[in-house]
């Protein structure tokens, strides 16, 4: 999934070129390039498919360039996760109906691969003798309020122990809520990643999102032909907005969970970008020509070009990007969507 704007990572993130294409972790690679590498060994070549805005097509390519054009999947409009879920279903079914799905949003972190392939091999194998929805739970290391919680049963597990049956999905908790679920122990972060085979969701969407499922039924015999992007500009003026989570995993009553623990982030914010890492002595991530001075906590993300002189700043963001320079507090940066509302409402949309 490429499709998202990520705007709590403006200026960074725009909508012209969104976070999923940007090198974000320094490494010469796009958050979008890193998720296919990810998979390596775990999902062939031929069969990634990548769901985007149409806007964002060529970039898809020009980032992966062995991708055919006929595994980019074009939204005409963001519909949330649903929507681009069932597209994604419905086409993959058309080549193989028992094929296992695994959905990964395009702009997380993993610092640990081998880890996550293993856990992936475990996850696959279980998705592929067992009709369930699987997502991965992720051991929550603090109350966050900005992440999905799954809480899960320990008594019922499938074969083997590892997976266990889904109790409740809550999603972004108040941070009184969220203390309680990381004290009770029973509770995972919502990672976003998702494992089943492909007439196992469509089962489910038949049964939680009818009008989805209907949609998509309608027109299943257009997916893959000349007239696919018609069909799916009606499909997608007709589909509710509505995340997988709301739609499907709260409502299933076989939704299981693989806890897992590979070094995982969502990078949504520049707060989690801090934390991921790397720091200098005094815990500042640096990306950038910078000169610090009794500079602490901070992120610095500045273009190579520029030489940025700091002083006297603590847990502060810094980033530039194009013709945005962001200055503002790291416990205040839930306001970077309120600041590109402003921004837009203001100065017209070259800047967001």
């Amino acid at each position: 999934m490429a499709g998202g704007i990520g705007s709590r990572f403006w200026p960074f993130s725009r909508t012209a070129l969104p976070k999923q294409f940007h090198d974000v972790l320094g490494t010469g690679r796009s958050m979008l390039q890193l998720t296919v590498d990810r998979f390596a060994g775990v999902c062939k070549p031929e069969n990634v498919f990548v769901v985007t805005n149409r806007d964002y097509a060529a970039l898809v390519q020009e980032h992966l360039p062995f991708l055919p054009a006929d595994q980019i999947l074009g939204e005409p409009i963001g519909r949330n996760t649903a929507p681009c879920i069932a597209y994604a279903a419905y086409r993959i079914a058309q080549r193989d109906p028992q094929a296992v799905m695994i959905v990964s949003p395009a702009d997380h972190a993993v610092l640990h691969e081998d880890e996550f392939r293993r856990l992936m091999d475990t996850a696959v194998s279980a998705a592929r003798t067992h009709d369930v929805l699987l997502t991965l739970g992720i051991q929550p290391s603090r109350p966050d309020t900005g992440y999905g919680y799954i809480q899960y049963l320990d008594e019922q597990s499938l074969p083997g122990g590892m997976l266990h049956k889904v109790k409740t999905f809550t999603e972004k908790p108040s941070l009184e809520i969220a203390k309680m679920f990381l004290e009770s122990g029973d509770f995972l972060w919502n990672s976003g990643l998702f494992v089943w085979r492909t007439e196992v969701i469509i089962k489910a969407f038949q049964q939680h999102l009818p009008d989805i499922a209907d949609v998509f039924e309608e027109g299943s015999a257009q997916l893959g032909t000349a007239q696919e992007a018609a069909f799916i500009d009606d499909a997608y003026a007709r589909c509710s907005n509505i995340s997988i989570d709301y739609g499907v995993m709260e409502k299933a009553d076989n939704v299981y969970v693989l806890p897992a623990d590979f070094g995982w982030s969502d990078v949504g914010t520049w707060d989690s970008l801090h934390r991921i890492g790397p720091h200098d002595a005094n815990n500042n991530l640096v990306s950038g020509d910078a000169m610090l001075y009794d500079t602490t906590g901070c992120v610095i993300k500045t273009p190579s070009e520029r030489l940025v002189v700091i002083q006297g700043l603590e847990d502060y963001i810094v980033a530039e990007y194009d013709n945005v320079l962001l200055i503002c507090k790291r416990s205040e940066e839930q306001r970077v969507k309120e600041f590109v509302a402003d921004v837009k409402a203001k100065k017209g949309a070259g800047y967001n």
